[in-house]
């Protein structure tokens, strides 16, 4: 399972989407859907202008778990 973390991550920077939406130019529904998880698709510009501004790396963003079996 991939999740993101954007939402945690600015909660500890005490950085609000609006805020990350201006100093990266992403637009903030794009940054909203970010924060909530609702990301199916990365933008690799978007990311990397993300971890820029954060000055963090992709794996703080972005997480994977391994998947559940349910037999």
């Amino acid at each position: 399972m991939i999740k993101i973390c954007l939402s945690r991550i600015l909660g500890e920077q005490r950085i609000n989407q609006a805020e990350l939406a201006r100093r990266t130019g992403i637009r903030p529904s794009t940054i909203n859907e970010w924060y909530h998880d609702f990301v199916e698709r990365v933008n690799l510009e978007h990311l990397d202008r993300i971890c820029e501004v954060l000055q963090c790396e992709i794996t703080d963003i972005i997480e994977r778990t391994p998947n559940s079996k349910n037999h």
